[in-house]
């Protein structure tokens, strides 16, 4: 049996998620919460399976209940449950610890499912935050594309936002013209871009070009 801990502040929503994993032949809800502060407090003191986080809660919410218990225990594993999908709920919630981020909106055997997979060391996501955090990924590495420029590619690369030539770059720091070349063919390759013009979009969408 995957025995679970469902927390949530509204008393139906617990009463009928309840009834329907209950129902299943591999799942029990060995205790229910209506707060973050309890669902801390029961969590280690059962350490079920699984724990269904609200995220909304009048006196301790998810985010910090999620942290505590992960801090405490870091193999458990978190499914937040919630409405909420925008940002300033699903990031934190993910980096405090959770495993998987369901929506209210999903069917009851879709929350099965999840807790099942969950279970089994499987990360599930509802399509709208898997495409936040591919979102954040990227923004992520792009970021650190720049940060491997060396003081001088950086020098270049905002030249380059100005519209200099290979040459007026080399004239404008007295270095040779084939070390310009060089200079910029290294920024490209850091930046994984293809051309100049390719280069010069990225600084202007990074805001680095003055």
């Amino acid at each position: 049996m995957i025995r679970v801990l469902f927390v949530d502040d509204h008393e139906m929503v617990r009463i009928g998620v309840t009834a329907y994993l209950s129902a299943q032949p591999d799942i029990e809800v060995i205790a229910e919460a209506d707060d973050g502060k309890i669902a801390v407090e029961l969590a280690l003191l059962h350490k079920p399976d699984i724990i269904l986080m609200d995220l909304v809660m009048k006196e301790m919410d998810g985010i910090e209940a999620t942290k505590r218990i992960i801090d405490q225990w870091p193999d458990a594993k978190i499914i937040i449950v919630t409405s909420f999908l925008d940002d300033e709920k699903v990031y934190p919630a993910l980096e405090a610890g959770a495993t998987s981020y369901m929506l209210k909106t999903s069917k009851a055997s879709d929350i099965a499912n999840a807790v099942r997979s969950t279970y089994k060391g499987q990360s599930i996501l509802e399509p709208e935050v898997a495409g936040k955090m591919m979102k954040r990924m990227r923004q992520k590495n792009d970021h650190f594309l720049h940060e491997e420029l060396t003081n001088r590619e950086m020098e270049i690369l905002l030249l380059m936002t100005q519209g200099k030539t290979n040459q007026e770059i080399a004239d404008e720091l007295f270095i040779a013209l084939k070390t310009a070349k060089v200079h910029v063919s290294n920024i490209l390759a850091k930046l994984q871009v293809q051309d100049r013009t390719q280069a010069v979009i990225y600084a202007f969408k990074h805001n680095l070009a003055k």
